[in-house]
């Protein structure tokens, strides 16, 4: 495994980070490209959860980021002190970020991922919660806000805000929604599919998967074998 690109994500990068949050961390990793010819390839993603740190193989990845994944998109958009593996051919993937961007793939991945959140709020039950399912609940809440804000930005924009400016915003709308303000998450579920349908984008209808697929091919080039090595 050659670890291309890897950084910190999540609550600390989003700056929503308080004592005892868990570090999360992604990254990229090139596989020897001879390991895709035999008869057992390469593991596509390594993931663990102690730390928690994934870490997806370079086709894996631009298949994610290609589809609008937030989690693997989020990578390439990081502020600099959030990184902590930076490699020529990660650079080079953070200078193609936008590549990987449409307009169609940013509106259904944001807004599929929030409704997920809402989902997970909506199902809790009435009543009395523990402290546990509270503090489950303000972050359900907070992950719909976050998503619904950077999703609504990036598609607005092209530029994808991961360190947020106000992030006190999205805490005190957790508390609410987990204090049993849940019409106010509906709301603004709602008022994001509104604003999709009439912001006018920068984005490209599709991405640039040819500017993707040149990173690609240069990863498997740059992990075959040396010259006149024997694989293996």
């Amino acid at each position: 495994m050659h670890l291309l690109l890897s950084g910190i994500v999540g609550s600390v990068a989003y700056g929503l980070a308080r004592p005892g949050s868990d570090v999360d961390r992604i990254g990229v990793f090139a596989a020897p490209t001879v390991a895709f010819h035999g008869l057992h390839p390469p593991r596509e993603s390594v993931v663990t959860t102690e730390p928690d740190v994934t870490l997806h193989e370079a086709g894996k990845y631009a298949r994610l980021a290609l589809g609008g994944n937030p989690t693997a998109t989020e990578l390439m958009w990081l502020p600099d002190d959030c990184y902590e593996t930076r490699t020529a051919l990660g650079d080079r993937l953070i200078g193609i970020r936008s590549a990987f961007l449409s307009a169609p793939r940013v509106r259904d991945a944001y807004l599929g991922y929030a409704a997920q959140q809402f989902r997970k709020l909506a199902s809790r039950d009435d009543g009395t919660f523990s402290a546990d399912t509270r503090r489950r609940t303000a972050k359900h809440a907070r992950h719909l806000a976050r998503l619904v804000h950077q999703g609504r930005l990036l598609y607005a924009t092209g530029v994808l805000e991961i360190r947020l400016a106000d992030p006190e915003r999205f805490r005190a709308f957790g508390e609410r929604v987990a204090g049993g303000e849940l019409a106010e998450a509906r709301d603004l579920l709602a008022e994001a599919e509104r604003d999709f349908d009439t912001t006018r984008t920068p984005l490209p209808q599709r991405p640039d998967e040819a500017t993707v697929e040149r990173w690609l091919l240069d990863v498997r080039a740059a992990h075959l074998p040396p010259a006149g090595a024997c694989p293996g």
